[in-house]
């Protein structure tokens, strides 16, 4: 019963955000003044497409003053409500109160700082800023129409304008913020100096969270409140306060100018402790942010993922965070980080038991818990192209209905540049959220010896691929000789510099560039490595109940599809090309064993194809994929020639074979052109 009924025109069950502008993780150029550059870009265009609704709805609701509620009445006034078309005095003042807004934010956006209420005489209407208050209007003129008979109108236009103001309201897209752990630790240091009580970043953690705690539970600022009005700003405050510093203290500030309904989450990446939790909310407070920003940790390496449980239930325990936190919380997994640093299987399988406990944690302190699932467009960042399958494969009672995810890069056009395309896509996760509502856990779950041969495949899956990336000393001249990350990081095509720290390894290499330079290899290897090894390893035993976690269990049966979906995109010849042209005539005493372990990667892609064939019962991968089959047929023969001409203008740009510097330019210029090629060829790269 009710199940054919429409939703109101009020609920919008899905809600979109950003981090465009927001996500300074890593990246000098998101100052803070970007921020609020791009947050009062967004309220600028969601109030100039309110707009155009209100000069539409003026002339579609041609609508007697007999047909008007007391209470619309009331809202227009006496005068307004006397005239012949009371509604559309109505949409003519939302007009004039959101010109105003208009003007408000451009005059900001001219200025670069947040426009001050625009000066208004009295007795004349103020600027329209709030959604929640636009909202209201709106639904009272949508009841006044129903209840004189006219829900036909009603239910036109107005109610569109209605559904678009609930999901987008007047910012468009709430500005989520990043930045990372320490980021926030070095600002603490600075004021704890500062302050004469010690340094925050010698602090073990029980002192941190005892000091953190102490000082939310006080009203007196930390720092002089003039200070950042000053001509020099924090910096007159001691050498302890560096440009880095300054920069994160300036950022809670802004995030204090702005409406409540402009920001969403602010996202810790690289959370480690419950005291970087703590740390936000302490910097928030400092900034005088009235509406805090719910703080979300984001875990990402495999001990993070480990750790996580205890961490949060460290901050569940106190009584300060509950009442702080009315018992909700969002946490983000993180899908790319704890792959490069683990190995799929691995990461994967810490992720699924991460949620579990966490799930089960929450319930136990009463949180009402949501996960923000931090995936990219790749097999290794936690990408599939089967949206319904991947919500569907969730650990039972992890979702209940709440499910946010990360949609980045080429992805983003995929799924949401045409309109019938983004409206089948938002269908699906609908109808997946659903779905996994009413799915019987019981028929989702693994089985007690299932869990523990997972447990068996992730840690020697994680050896295997830690043997490789970590334990071979020739592995990062390898990875930085025959693939193109060293281009990507000066060519510029990314959003952000490709490593958080400009010295170390691949560590500190960020996974997009990680993953994608193996991708433009078309060797894949951060998608496969130490899954052939795993299940190598098995014992005859142990490979019947392989076969049954593969016929029974979602969430093992998508991990490994996704895996096969790599194989059959694979092509170990093409990237053989890559170390004949790029390896091989290097003038070094390593080149001997750089190209032995090209060889040894590629050995290891067939041994991981065979394994995943063997388990499926296929002779090629993906065989029951005819469409993706075809696509690749058809793709590869512009694809492959992509790769060729590659690899050849990366030796003429190493070795500098050009005869001037337009021939530089032409030869970069082309090599942009091949990226963007092979990364669409191959869809799911970013």
């Amino acid at each position: 019963p009710g199940i054919e009924k429409p939703l109101p025109p009020d609920v919008a069950p899905l809600k979109f955000s950003s981090w465009m502008g927001g996500d300074r993780d890593g990246n000098p150029n998101v100052t803070p003044s970007v921020t609020l550059q791009v947050s009062l870009e967004s309220r600028l265009a969601a109030s100039q497409l309110v707009l155009g609704q209100l000069k539409e709805l003026q002339t579609e609701v041609s609508v007697g003053p007999a047909k008007s509620t007391p209470a619309l009445d009331a809202y227009v006034g006496e005068e307004r409500a006397a005239s012949p078309q009371p509604y559309t005095e109505l949409f003519k003042m939302l007009e004039q109160r959101l010109n105003l807004s208009i003007a408000m934010l451009s005059e900001g956006l001219e200025l670069s700082k947040l426009p001050s209420q625009l000066s208004v005489p009295e007795g004349e209407l103020p600027p329209l800023v709030s959604s929640a208050e636009l909202l209201d209007v709106l639904l009272m003129t949508h009841e006044s129409l129903t209840s004189a008979g006219l829900s036909s109108i009603a239910d036109g236009r107005l109610k569109d304008l209605i559904r678009q103001v609930s999901c987008f309201g007047l910012c468009l897209l709430p500005l989520d913020v990043r930045q990372e752990s320490t980021r926030h630790a070095e600002a603490l240091d600075a004021i704890t100096r500062y302050l004469g009580v010690g340094s925050y970043m010698q602090w073990d953690e029980e002192t941190r969270i005892s000091w953190l705690t102490k000082e939310l539970n006080e009203k007196r600022p930390l720092l002089p409140r003039d200070v950042a009005q000053s001509v020099e700003g924090y910096a007159a405050l001691g050498d302890m306060f560096d440009p880095t510093v300054c920069d994160t203290i300036e950022t809670f500030d802004m995030i204090a100018t702005m409406p409540e309904e402009a920001l969403g989450a602010y996202v810790i990446s690289m959370s480690q402790a419950a005291s970087d939790v703590l740390a936000v909310r302490l910097l928030q407070e400092e900034a005088g942010v009235r509406n805090p920003m719910r703080v979300v940790p984001l875990f990402e390496t495999l001990d993070d993922l480990v750790n996580s449980t205890d961490i949060m239930r460290s901050l569940w325990s106190m009584p300060w965070y509950q009442g702080d936190t009315n018992k909700t919380q969002e946490v983000m997994i993180g899908y790319s980080d704890s792959a490069k640093d683990a190995g799929r299987v691995a990461a994967a399988w810490a992720q699924y038991q991460t949620q579990e406990l966490l799930a089960a944690a929450a319930q136990e302190h009463g949180v009402t818990l949501t996960f923000f699932h931090g995936k990219g467009g790749t097999v290794s960042r936690g990408g599939d192209p089967s949206t319904f399958r991947a919500i569907a494969a969730q650990p039972p009672g992890t979702v209940g209905g709440r499910f946010r995810i990360t949609e980045q890069g080429e992805i983003i056009t995929q799924n949401y540049a045409h309109p019938a395309i983004a409206e089948r896509h938002l269908d699906v996760f609908t109808a997946a959220l659903l779905h996994e509502r009413f799915f019987d856990p019981a028929q989702r779950s693994p089985t007690p010896a299932m869990r523990q041969l997972m447990d068996v495949m992730s840690e020697s899956s994680c050896a295997a691929y830690r043997d490789v990336v970590r334990g071979q000393p020739n592995f990062v001249p390898y990875f930085r000789s025959a693939t193109p990350e060293l281009e990507l990081a000066a060519l510029n095509v990314g959003s952000r510099p490709a490593k958080r720290r400009p010295t170390g390894g691949v560590e500190t290499l960020r996974a997009i560039p990680w993953v994608f330079a193996w991708t433009q290899t078309r060797l894949n290897l951060t998608a496969w490595l130490g899954v052939g090894s795993a299940l190598q390893q098995l014992e005859p035993g142990q490979k019947d109940t392989l076969k049954a976690m593969y016929g029974s269990w979602p969430w093992f049966q998508a991990l490994v599809d996704l895996v096969d979906m790599i194989m059959a995109k694979s092509e170990p010849e093409i990237a053989a090309n890559y170390d004949q042209q790029l390896v091989a005539p290097l003038d070094s005493p390593e080149t001997p064993e750089l190209m032995a372990l090209g060889d040894r990667l590629r050995d290891e892609l067939s041994t991981t194809q065979d394994a995943l064939l063997d388990l499926r019962n296929f002779t090629k991968p993906q065989q029951h994929n005819d469409v993706l089959l075809r696509g690749l047929k058809v793709r590869n023969a512009y694809v492959d020639p992509l790769n060729v001409m590659q690899a050849e203008i990366l030796k003429r740009l190493r070795t500098e074979s050009f005869a001037s510097d337009e021939e530089q330019k032409v030869l970069e210029d082309a090599l942009k052109i091949t990226i963007n090629g092979i990364a669409n060829g191959q869809k799911n790269t970013g």
